[in-house]
C-alpha cells in the first residue's frame, strides 16, 4: 500500500531527504509521493515531525 502525504504537511523536506527511492517531491501545496515508485517502506512516516505521510 503506497503512502500519501496529507494536508498536515509543513513542507520541511524531511521525508524527501529520507526516501530511499527518491519518490517524494515538493508539490504546489506540500510534498507529494509518486505512488508508482513508492516501495511502501514507511521511512517517510517515520521521519515526519507532524505525521503527514499515511498509508493509503
Amino acid at each position: 500500500m503506497a503512502y500519501k502525504i496529507s494536508d498536515e504537511c509543513i513542507s520541511c523536506g524531511a521525508c524527501a531527504g529520507a526516501c530511499p527511492v527518491g519518490c517524494i517531491e515538493q508539490g504546489s501545496q506540500h510534498y507529494e509521493i509518486n505512488k508508482d515508485t513508492c516501495i511502501e517502506c514507511g521511512t517517510c512516516a517515520g521521519v515526519c515531525p507532524v505525521g503527514a505521510p499515511k498509508a493509503e
